[in-house]
């Protein structure tokens, strides 16, 4: 029997075959499922904007700290790694596109990157989105881009720097989902990883984050965010490019400086 959210997050879609179709799995693997799978939560909440919270209450419902005891600044880094992670794990839906046009920016080169994903947002068909993530990330037989950390320090997939992330991961008590197919180095899956490190959701040493964005993260991603934003098949996902270039930066100057 289906739980709640998965319920939510089938309506949402409009049915089995559309969400699997949305997240790119087979539908009888969608078919298969009591509840969604923690390695498919993000996906499932790009595809349908049906919240994390709602699809696993038991993953998300309670912060590891207590919300007094995460500091504003760090609370405001998680939502920025997880909106990155959920726009690189899938195409957003209807609904995530709504929110996401009523971002704010400002003066800054983080406040216009937001105004500018919010003016695309505004904008964006939601078939013409689920097109372009496909010819970007997906592709027949590869997408134009290759957001993966072996890739970008290596040129080959699976190689050495997903092996040392997975000795991390390890050392860190952060499990990787055995019927999770997708390599760990994945940039959403990454940013995910660092949104639960901003607000301490993994019970790791503090020094453990900064240990982390520098080297599995610093080293590639910028470049991977910087291709994204003169990609032929990017047109959505350059303003997204163009976010996660200006919000690496500030998180690279600002562990410089705690350094």
């Amino acid at each position: 029997m289906r739980d709640a959210g998965l319920e939510r997050a089938i309506d949402a879609a409009g049915g089995v075959a559309e969400l699997a179709r949305k997240i790119g799995i087979a539908q009888p693997s969608v078919s298969n499922w009591n509840r969604v799978p923690a390695q498919r939560v993000i996906a499932v909440e790009g595809a349908t904007g049906v919240s994390r919270k709602v699809l696993r209450p038991d993953l998300y419902s309670e912060p590891a700290a207590p919300d007094d005891a995460v500091d504003p600044t760090d609370a405001a880094r998680a939502q920025e790694y997880a909106l990155l992670a959920t726009l690189l794990s899938s195409a957003p839906s209807a609904a995530l596109l709504e929110q996401i046009a009523q971002l704010h920016g400002d003066a800054t080169p983080l406040g216009r990157a937001h105004a500018t994903l919010a003016e695309a947002a505004s904008v964006a068909a939601v078939s013409e989105v689920e097109r372009e993530y496909f010819d970007l990330f997906v592709g027949l037989g590869r997408g134009e881009l290759l957001p993966y950390a072996s890739y970008y320090l290596t040129g080959f997939l699976h190689e050495r720097p997903l092996s040392r992330l997975r000795d991390d991961l390890a050392a860190l008590g952060i499990e990787r989902v055995e019927s999770n197919f997708e390599p760990e180095d994945h940039a959403a899956t990454l940013c995910e990883i660092m949104a639960g490190l901003a607000v301490a959701r993994f019970p790791v040493p503090t020094e453990a984050q900064r240990t982390f964005f520098e080297k599995h993260v610093s080293r590639w991603m910028g470049r991977l965010f910087a291709d994204m934003e003169k990609a032929e098949n990017a047109k959505f996902y350059r303003s997204v490019g163009t976010l996660g270039r200006n919000f690496l930066e500030i998180e690279s100057e600002a562990f410089t400086f705690v350094n």
